[in-house]
């Protein structure tokens, strides 16, 4: 989705949540999907506080909120909740079945932990609309701990996604394949479609293995951002923070292609400066996310000798190339925007697979 799509959405969320959580929401650190993501976390966890018993031993004393909708939920409620009742809630979340018909994962309630963690904090420490106070100062998710899940070691991970990774003559391969014979398996009718965004489709690939970018920010690139003399690109990394990525050599050509015909086939308004393009109801506009992921994997999935794959992943294949060549994490953490060189981790351990492969066959 799109910024737009993602402010309706949440437009739509906050009409029925407190004023307290609209304030929440206007803080600037916190990306669209990340507002959009934990309101609908408050949401839920607000549906709960009204339909369950505030003294479960006697149900008929009320409800830990009594308030008749989500929007008239006192803060005072929050101010007073116990460790045991948000307990029960994450419990709930483990062994109900949800919408899809599944329980809950370890990951997903830590998503839920992490967002009431988040609004939390803001009410009893960022918040100071009264008279410079935070609205209250008793935190409860202070006592909440993540959820541990299984732990699984680098190499494991390694193990399981390196299928996933485009590395090497791989990558080239499969940029051949979708130029030349993608089409060739497809109807007269999905040929039309995909002729018209083939050259967009190979640039994003190309240059999310070429530059390591994430797709949250490529789909936010704006003509301006590209700088084709100097192979690089201005990007907004995590935290609003400014960064300049290079863009390898190789993935220039598949870039420059599709500038060629940008404007010509897409014939955007002059005020849509967005880089990657997309027609729809006959107008050109900003590619969304959702977009990028799916064409990512229908391609990948259709390559005969490769895997199904997702943007992160290609991101991952670049990490794992880079630090091969280089042998330096500084290179690889300084290219993909890390903060530290402990996320590097990953990279090093997938290039010593072949060195280790290579000392244990030594053994007779």
């Amino acid at each position: 989705m799109d910024a737009k799509q993602y402010s309706k959405l949440i437009d739509k969320e906050l009409q029925n949540l407190p004023i307290y959580v609209f304030y929440y929401s206007q803080q600037p650190n916190l990306s669209l999907t990340t507002v959009y993501q934990y309101l609908t976390e408050y949401r839920r966890f607000f549906d709960w506080l009204r339909i369950t018993p505030a003294d479960v031993e006697n149900p008929g004393k009320g409800y830990i909120s009594n308030a008749k909708n989500n929007k008239d939920i006192q803060l005072s409620t929050l101010e007073h909740l116990q460790s045991a009742q948000i307990q029960m809630f994450l419990k709930e979340l483990s062994v109900k079945q949800n919408k899809q018909s599944t329980r809950d994962s370890k990951k997903t309630i830590n998503r839920t932990i992490n967002a009431l963690r988040s609004l939390f904090h803001y009410l009893t420490v960022t918040a100071d609309l009264k008279n410079g106070e935070p609205y209250f100062y008793r935190n409860v998710m202070l006592k909440i701990p993540l959820v541990k899940g299984s732990r699984e070691s680098i190499s494991y991970r390694n193990a399981k996604f390196s299928p996933m990774l485009y590395t090497g003559s791989k990558k080239h391969e499969w940029l051949s394949y979708i130029k030349n014979d993608y089409e060739k398996e497809l109807s007269n009718r999905k040929r039309s479609s995909f002729l018209f965004n083939k050259e967009r489709d190979v640039a994003v690939i190309a240059l999310l293995l070429g530059s390591g970018i994430r797709v949250s920010e490529l789909v936010h690139l704006n003509l301006k951002d590209l700088n084709v003399t100097q192979r690089s690109i201005i990007v907004i990394r995590k935290g609003n923070k400014k960064d300049a990525p290079l863009i390898a050599d190789w993935a220039m050509p598949y870039i420059k292609d599709y500038l060629t015909i940008r404007k010509q086939r897409y014939n955007p308004e002059k005020k849509e400066q967005a880089l990657f393009l997309t027609k729809y109801a006959g107008k050109a506009k900003r590619i969304a996310t959702n977009t990028v992921e799916c064409f990512v994997s229908k391609y990948s999935t259709a390559f005969p000798d490769g895997n199904r794959t997702t943007p992160h992943k290609l991101r991952h294949s670049l990490g794992t190339e880079l630090y091969d060549e280089s042998k330096d994490v500084m290179t690889v953490a300084t290219q993909l925007g890390h903060t530290g060189i402990s996320a590097t981790d990953q990279y090093i351990q997938q290039t010593e697979v072949e060195k280790q492969r290579i000392q244990l066959d030594k053994i007779k």
